[in-house]
């Protein structure tokens, strides 16, 4: 039986995470939770699973990382803020399931240098996928990583037609049901961006090697191309519940935990290139992460304040990347990488970016 601590849990992940467990209760044992600010549905989960160790904010969440005896942390909160509990649970020696991909982005080699091989399992369904699909082959053998994206809601139109979105086009996702920062990040394709990032945090498969696609229906969740032209899919209906699972009993499998497609009835499934120049948050994030040191931090921070403006009606949709764009041209980084630096650096970017939102208003 697997212990596992709940980071989020009363968001969609970990309210996800724990219908999984109490499916699987043979299998698992919840044995400490945390969340931000839902202290009524906190202590409704803690009573329903009869968990001792329930707490409220990130700090909170680090300590009970490191005071937990525990084989398996879901790290599901949303933010930079998941940073501190990502590392404590890597200190410790816990399995780490990751649905924070902010932790691993603006930490950089701080998680990575860290981390044992096998130590982090990712929970975002794309990175799931790759993981999955990076089974039939050796590394050495990988010629791409191919990441899916739905396109959000606002696949085809131009920038000229971005212009005029507003806060509640941006978050009438077409097809995942999502918080309001990672759904706003899926309208501008920022969340995209900040899974390359951590695609090649994880695998270690160069930029430039890995690609992205728009696949609306969201039925094929990535792939991998082999130096031999195969292509090996990872397919599902779109459900949160598979990859959170397996982040949990990596590299078992659960049995029944989300719907198969229905090969009786016709699929009608479609690919289409990134309009990159369009939507530039992704080659910005190429950029930010090639680059690496606090630059990514910077691009996370930057962003975060950028949503939150958008959703205060004070910048509009193309402003949010056209924001991020101008903080982390103006970021001059340490020469060393250190978590104070990247503590350090996102102060310097929300600044920035708040000041220059003053300025837009």
């Amino acid at each position: 039986m697997r212990r596992v601590i709940i980071l989020g849990s009363t968001g969609s992940i970990g309210t996800q995470a724990l219908e999984v467990i109490a499916a699987n209760s043979d299998r698992f044992e919840v044995v400490g939770l945390a969340a931000g600010t839902n202290s009524e549905l906190l202590e409704s989960q803690a009573h329903a699973f009869g968990v001792k160790k329930a707490v409220l904010g990130a700090e909170a969440a680090t300590e009970l990382v490191e005071t937990t005896n525990a084989d398996v942390v879901v790290n599901g909160i949303t933010g930079s803020i998941g940073l501190a509990p990502t590392l404590a649970a890597l200190r410790t020696g816990k399995t780490l399931a990751l649905a924070n991909k902010e932790s691993l982005i603006v930490g950089g080699r701080l998680v990575t240098e860290l981390a044992k091989p096998g130590q982090i399992v990712p929970v975002d369904s794309e990175h799931s996928a790759l993981a999955q699909c990076l089974l039939a082959g050796e590394t050495a053998q990988v010629r791409k990583l191919i990441l899916t994206a739905s396109g959000g809601p606002f696949r085809g139109w131009s920038r000229e037609q971005l212009e005029s979105v507003t806060p509640e086009q941006a978050l009438k996702h077409p097809t995942w049901v999502m918080g309001k920062v990672v759904t706003t990040n899926s309208a501008t394709l920022v969340n995209k961006g900040l899974e390359i990032i951590e695609a090649h945090l994880l695998f270690g498969i160069p930029f430039e090697r890995i690609e992205v696609t728009v696949h609306p229906q969201s039925v094929v969740h990535s792939m991998v191309e082999f130096i031999d032209g195969s292509v090996i899919a990872q397919a599902s209906p779109p459900n949160m519940k598979l990859p959170i699972a397996l982040g949990m009993s990596w590299p078992e499998r659960l049995a029944n935990v989300s719907p198969a497609l229905d090969w009786t009835q016709s699929h009608n499934w479609s690919f289409e290139p990134l309009d990159e120049k369009v939507f530039k948050a992704v080659s910005l994030a190429r950029q930010v992460g090639s680059a690496g040191f606090t630059f990514p931090a910077v691009y996370n921070a930057a962003n975060e304040e950028a949503v939150e403006a958008f959703h205060q009606g004070r910048i509009g949709f193309n402003q949010i990347v056209d924001l991020i764009e101008r903080v982390v041209d103006a970021h001059t980084p340490e020469t060393e990488l250190s978590l104070a630096g990247v503590l350090a650096a996102e102060v310097w970017a929300r600044e920035r970016a708040n000041a220059q939102i003053a300025t837009a208003c």
